[in-house]
C-alpha cells in the first residue's frame, strides 16, 4: 500500500489509556481557541443594544447592590475601604471563578452536536471559556485601579503592599481551580444531568464560605480555620490584602489552596480524558 511507510502528523485512534492526556494536541490547536472565544463574545452580545457595555455594567450594578445590602442596611465591616471598592475588588476574582465553573461545567452537552462531527482536542473547548471570562476580569480589576485612584485622590488611605506582584499569579491559580472544578461537573452532568441544576446553586452557596462579601478578619475560632481551608478564600484575601493591604496575607492557607488547585485539576482532567470517549453515547 502506497500510504505504509508514510508519517502521519495527527494518530486518532479509538482507545486511549486514561492518563494520556495529549495536551500538545491542544497547543497545537490553539488557534481553535481563538475561534471558540470569538464565538462566545459574538453569541453574548449579538442583537444586544449595549454590546460589551454589558462587561461594565453587570459589575457595576453587582457591586452597587452589593454596596447597599450588606454594606449599608447590614452594615458589615469593610476593613476601613470605602464598601464600593471592597466589594468590586472581591468580586474580581470571585466572578471569575464563578463564570469559569458554570460555562465549563456545560461543555459537553452545549456543544455535543459539533463534538459528534469533527475531532479535534476536547479540552480546547472549556480552555476557550477560561480565556473569555478572563476578559470580563481584567476589566473589573482596571475598574478597580481607576476607583482606588479616584478615592485615593478624595483622601482614603488605599495602598497597594509589597504582595502587589502575586496578582497575575493569584489570577491564574484561580483560572485553573474554575477549570478543574468545571471540567470535573461538565464530565459527570453527561449521566447526571441533575447536577446542572445544582451548579449555579453550589457556586452561590459557595460564595457564602468565601471572605468575598466579608472581610476575613471579622471571622474567628473554628469558622474561620473551616473557611480558609476552601481553596479560594486564601485567593481572595491575598488578592485583597496585595491590593488594598487590607486583613492578613495567608501564607500557609495559600500553600494548601495552591495544592488543592493542582490536585483538583489533575482529578479534571483525568476525568474529562476517561469520560470523552464515551460521551456520545450518554449525552
Amino acid at each position: 500500500m502506497q500510504y505504509e511507510n508514510k508519517e502521519w502528523d495527527i494518530v486518532i485512534s479509538p482507545t486511549r489509556k486514561w492518563y494520556d492526556l495529549r495536551l500538545n494536541e491542544v497547543y497545537k490547536y490553539k488557534d481553535l481557541v481563538g475561534l471558540f472565544v470569538k464565538r462566545s463574545f459574538s453569541a453574548q452580545y449579538k442583537q444586544t443594544i449595549l454590546g460589551p457595555l454589558w462587561f461594565i455594567i453587570n459589575p457595576l450594578i453587582t457591586t452597587i447592590i452589593s454596596t447597599i445590602v450588606f454594606g449599608n442596611i447590614a452594615g458589615i465591616s469593610s476593613d476601613g475601604v470605602p464598601y464600593f471598592l471592597f466589594y468590586l475588588c472581591g468580586y474580581t476574582l470571585w466572578n471569575y471563578f464563578a463564570t469559569c465553573v458554570n460555562e465549563t461545567s456545560n461543555t459537553f452537552i452545549a456543544n455535543a452536536s459539533i463534538m459528534g462531527k469533527v475531532y479535534f482536542p476536547r479540552l480546547t473547548m472549556p480552555i476557550s471559556s477560561v480565556v473569555f471570562a478572563a476578559i470580563n476580569m481584567i476589566i473589573i480589576f482596571a475598574m478597580s485601579l481607576i476607583a482606588m485612584l479616584v478615592y485615593k485622590m478624595q483622601g482614603y488611605d488605599i495602598h497597594t503592599t509589597v504582595f502587589v506582584w502575586i496578582l497575575p499569579i493569584l489570577m491564574i491559580q484561580t483560572a485553573i481551580l474554575g477549570l478543574g472544578v468545571g471540567i470535573i461537573v461538565s464530565s459527570l452532568t453527561t449521566k447526571y444531568r441533575d447536577l446542572r441544576i445544582l451548579v449555579s446553586f453550589g457556586v452561590t452557596l459557595w460564595m457564602y464560605i468565601t471572605p468575598v462579601v466579608y472581610p476575613i478578619t471579622d471571622v474567628t475560632g473554628t469558622l474561620k480555620t473551616i473557611i480558609l481551608i476552601n481553596p479560594m478564600s486564601a485567593v481572595i484575601q491575598n488578592y485583597k490584602y496585595a491590593l488594598l493591604g487590607i486583613g492578613t496575607f495567608e501564607g500557609l492557607y495559600w500553600v494548601i489552596s495552591v495544592v488543592m488547585t493542582a490536585i483538583i485539576f489533575l482529578l479534571g482532567v483525568l476525568l474529562f480524558n476517561r469520560v470523552e470517549s464515551t460521551f456520545m453515547d450518554t449525552v
